[in-house]
């Protein structure tokens, strides 16, 4: 008979893996989102309509920023602030194998 309480749900994961390819990945994706779609694709576009607003995907755009704009462009400031920081996380963490959750090593 098996006690249910004493095994996990889930075979453990057996450590010795490279964590750091996590952190480059989810850090570079928070700094593309933040910096390249937050801030300098919303100052662009702004940018752009500096001759006349203009509407893209039902979205309209005009010269100045208005409390959307900024709340977008604070947001990506801070998200990619957060990216940069994951990224320096991941520089400063151990190098460890490259592999596979589950996978024989």
């Amino acid at each position: 008979m098996v006690d249910l309480q004493e095994t996990p749900a889930t075979p453990p994961f057996d450590p010795g893996g490279d964590e750091r390819i996590g952190y480059f990945v989810s850090g570079a994706t928070l700094l593309f989102l933040g910096w390249v779609l937050g801030v300098a694709l919303n100052l662009l576009l702004h940018w752009e309509a500096r001759m006349g607003p203009f509407q893209l995907w039902g979205v309209h755009f005009g010269p100045s920023l208005g409390p959307f704009a900024w709340a977008v462009f604070g947001l990506g400031l801070v998200t990619g602030a957060l990216g940069a920081a994951i990224l320096a996380v991941g520089r400063s963490a151990t190098k460890g194998p490259f592999v596979l959750p589950g996978a024989d090593y």
